[in-house]
C-alpha cells in the first residue's frame, strides 16, 4: 500500500472510512477463514441474511456457511482471484440474495490473506426475471395475435366466397343443367339402340324380308343415323360440363383451405390466377373483358391459397370499379429475383384522398353490406408476409393499376409462422 502524502496511520483511517462508505460488503480473512476486517456494508448484509446480527462473527462460516465455498477459495489461492455469483437465502426477505463476488488472494508479511468484495445483484436478477416473464408474455400475445390474424384471413376468405356463392352456383348450375338434359337424351338413345340390337338378334335367328323391313322401320323411327352422329357430341359435351364443375369445385376447395401449418411451397402463379378467375368469373364476365398477357415466370416460394385471396380481392375491386363495360388486364413478368403481377381496369379510378387509405383496415367506399373494408388490408398483409409489396396507381375517371411484386425465393426464415 502506498501513501503519496500523509502518514500510514492517517491513510489507514481514510481507507477505513472509504470502505465503510461503500455499499458493497467487504471482508478480509486469513487462510483459516478467520475474519480480520469487515466494513459496515458487510454487517448490513449479515443482518439481512439472518434477520439480526449474529455473534460471534469471528470466522467466515458464521457470516454464512455458503458465503465462500472451498472451491472458490482454492481457485483464488492458486490463480490469485475467483469471480462468480452466489445465491444465499435471507431470513427476512422473500427471495434469496444474489451476490456477485470477487475473491482476491492478498499477501501480508508473508501470510496468506483473502479479500472478499460482493455486489448485490438481486435487483439485476429480478429485472432479468421480469424481462424473461414479459418476453414470455409477449411471445404468447404474439401467438394469439398470429392466430387471430389467421382466423381473420380465413374469415375474410370465406366471406368472399359467401358473396360469390350465387355466381358460383350459377356457374355450376349451367353445366349441370345441360348434363342433366343430355343424360335424358342419352337414356332415350340407349333405349332405342338396345331395341334395335334386340331386333337384329331376332333377325339373325329368323332372317327374312319381314325382319329386314322391321329393322328398316326401327332405324327410320328412331332416326339412328342422327343418333350415331349426335351421341359422341352429347358425351363430349357432358364430359366438358362435368369437368367444368369439377374444376370449379377444386378451385373453391383450394381457395377456401387454410395454409396454416402447410408450410411454404413452390407454386405456379399463373395457375393461381387462372384458378381465381374461374371462381370469380360469373362476377366479372358481365362487367369487363379479360385481357391476359402472361410472361415467362419461374415457380415461386409462397402460400398459394393466400396469394389467390389477394388476386380475388383485386379482381373483384376491378370489376366493381367498372360501371358498365370495360377491360380488366392481367399481366405478369419477372425481374431478377422477383416476379410481378399487374391487375388493371379502366373503371372509375380512386381519388387521391382515398388512395392513401385504401390499405387501412375497415376503410371502404362501398355501400353498407357490399364490403367489409378488410379485403385490401388483408391483401397488403399477405403480400408483406411474402416479403413483397403492392404498388397502386390510379387516375379518377381512367382506372387503376395494382402491381404486386413477390420474391422468387423467400429468405431463410419466411415471415414467421
Amino acid at each position: 500500500m502506498r501513501f503519496v502524502n500523509g502518514s500510514r496511520s492517517e491513510g489507514a483511517d481514510l481507507l477505513d472510512s472509504l470502505a465503510d462508505a461503500l455499499h458493497d460488503p467487504m471482508l478480509v480473512f486469513d487462510a483459516g477463514l478467520r475474519v480480520l476486517y469487515a466494513n459496515d456494508a458487510a454487517f448490513q448484509l449479515v443482518a439481512r441474511l439472518h434477520g439480526a446480527t449474529p455473534a460471534p462473527l469471528d470466522v467466515v462460516g458464521a457470516w454464512h456457511p455458503d458465503l465462500v465455498s472451498p472451491a472458490a477459495l482454492a481457485v483464488a489461492a492458486t490463480e490469485g482471484e475467483w469471480v462468480g455469483e452466489v445465491s444465499l437465502p435471507a431470513m427476512s426477505e422473500a427471495h434469496p440474495i444474489a451476490l456477485r463476488v470477487q475473491l482476491v488472494a492478498l499477501r501480508s508479511a508473508g501470510e496468506a490473506r483473502y479479500g472478499f468484495v460482493a455486489r448485490d445483484v438481486s435487483a439485476d436478477h429480478a429485472r432479468r426475471d421480469e424481462l424473461s416473464n414479459r418476453n414470455a408474455e409477449l411471445k404468447e400475445a404474439y401467438r394469439k395475435l398470429k392466430g387471430a390474424q389467421e382466423q381473420l384471413i380465413q374469415s375474410e376468405k370465406l366471406a368472399s366466397i359467401g358473396q360469390l356463392a350465387a355466381g358460383v352456383a350459377h356457374e355450376i348450375n349451367n353445366p349441370i343443367g345441360y348434363v342433366h338434359s343430355n343424360l335424358g337424351t342419352l337414356a332415350d338413345y340407349s333405349r332405342h339402340l338396345l331395341t334395335l340390337i334386340g331386333t337384329y338378334e331376332e333377325a339373325l335367328r329368323s332372317p327374312g324380308p319381314a325382319a329386314t323391313a322391321e329393322i328398316a322401320e326401327l332405324r327410320r323411327r328412331f332416326d339412328i343415323d342422327f343418333v350415331v352422329d349426335d351421341l359422341p357430341a352429347l358425351l363430349s359435351e357432358s364430359r366438358e360440363g362435368i369437368e367444368r364443375v369439377r374444376k370449379i369445385v377444386q378451385d373453391l376447395k383450394d381457395f377456401s383451405r387454410s395454409d396454416r401449418g402447410d408450410g411454404w411451397v413452390v407454386a405456379d402463379i399463373h395457375r393461381g390466377l387462372d384458378s381465381t378467375l374461374n371462381i370469380v368469373w360469373n362476377e366479372i364476365k358481365y362487367k369487363g373483358q379479360i385481357v391476359k398477357s402472361f410472361g415467362d415466370l419461374p415457380a415461386i416460394e409462397c402460400l398459394p391459397s393466400e396469394l389467390n385471396q389477394v388476386f380475388m380481392n383485386i379482381l373483384m375491386n376491378a370489376a366493381q370499379a367498372i360501371s358498365d363495360q370495360g377491360i380488366i388486364t392481367i399481366s405478369t413478368g419477372s425481374d431478377g429475383g422477383h416476379v410481378w403481377v399487374a391487375i388493371g381496369d379502366d373503371g372509375e379510378g380512386i381519388p387521391e384522398t382515398n388512395l392513401l387509405r385504401i390499405f387501412d383496415p375497415f376503410f371502404t367506399t362501398k355501400p353498407v353490406g357490399k364490403g367489409t373494408g378488410l379485403g385490401l388490408a388483408i391483401s397488403y398483409g399477405i403480400v408483406a408476409k411474402h416479403n413483397g409489396r403492392i404498388d397502386v396507381t390510379s387516375t379518377p375517371g381512367q382506372g387503376s393499376m395494382f402491381r404486386i411484386v413477390l420474391p422468387v425465393k423467400q429468405p431463410a426464415a419466411p415471415a414467421a409462422e
